[in-house]
């Protein structure tokens, strides 16, 4: 009986992965598969359309969507109460009109925050009378928006100070299915400064490509040791393009890691980064940049 079971399992996963491939536009799936060709380049966009609308928000992400982003950028942080929201800061002062360390907030505090009109206040030109009492948003909430429509490019934040924080990522990744082998592969992509949240991750699901950041504060190459340990559970790195010339990416392919680059807003420039080898940036101005494709 537990034997039939287990082929009855087994067979019902199969025909739903048949099924989302026959639903997906075949070409389109093809060119999701390409997205970590050893040539790809990728629009990566950095806490969704971020120059064009609020960062981190649902707005910000759909217009990321909607100009041809390969992935939408997400930062997380984790409330005080263990739930994971989209917010690149530790503190909600600058993208809110509230104040406060997230981990020391509740999700119900937070939602109660206006993540909209300081946008509106900063970029007249581009303000819009929908983005005044926006929310933060869950990743949940995301997940459920976008489902497998998209391609995320997750970065946990201050991970040391939020005990379970890659547990729960796993989690809500395994809860919308985002992980199935019959997804694209690198549908979902996990970066961090912290090779201790990295190599956690790596340990937990080895089929999740990620992405050692690095911060440099000069123009220094990492040594061949370097880079054979971010090999050992990463996929690439990100750096900022200010500190990345052509010997520096050369060198990090010549070591089998990719190279993504943050934060270019100029086509010149990104056109530049990919003529240099780099695998894909990330821009605030998807708009801006999305000739690069």
């Amino acid at each position: 009986m537990i034997i039939l079971k287990g082929l009855l399992t087994v067979l019902v996963v199969g025909l739903i992965c048949a099924a989302l491939y026959i639903l997906l536009d075949a070409g389109d799936n093809d060119q999701q598969s390409a997205l970590l060709d050893e040539d790809a380049f990728l629009l990566i966009a950095h806490r969704g359309a971020s120059a064009i609308a609020p960062e981190h928000t649902l707005a910000s992400y759909q217009m990321a969507v909607d100009m041809g982003a390969d992935y939408i950028e997400i930062d997380l942080q984790m409330t005080k109460d263990g739930v994971l929201v989209a917010l690149h800061d530790d503190a909600v002062d600058r993208t809110t009109d509230g104040s406060g360390k997230v981990a020391e907030m509740d999700l119900a505090d937070i939602k109660k925050l206006d993540a909209g009109s300081w946008f509106n206040a900063e970029n007249p030109g581009r303000a819009k009378g929908e983005y005044v009492g926006i929310q933060v948003p869950t990743l949940e909430e995301i997940f459920t928006a976008f489902g497998d429509s998209t391609n995320y490019y997750i970065e946990t934040k201050q991970p040391d100070e939020s005990e379970g924080m890659e547990e729960n990522l796993l989690e809500l990744l395994n809860q919308f299915e985002l992980l199935e082998e019959c997804l694209p592969e690198g549908k979902v992509i996990v970066q961090s400064f912290s090779s201790d949240s990295l190599t956690a991750i790596h340990g937990m699901d080895d089929d999740i490509p990620l992405i050692q950041l690095i911060d440099n504060s000069e123009q220094l190459i990492p040594s061949h040791e370097a880079f054979e340990l971010y090999r050992e559970y990463a996929v690439g790195i990100g750096v900022s393009h200010r500190k990345a010339d052509e010997v520096y990416i050369a060198a990090a392919r010549e070591a089998g890691l990719w190279v993504h680059l943050f934060a270019v807003d100029e086509l010149a420039e990104g056109k530049k980064l990919k003529s240099l080898g780099a695998n894909g940036i990330f821009t605030n101005d998807i708009d801006a940049v999305r000739g690069l494709k």
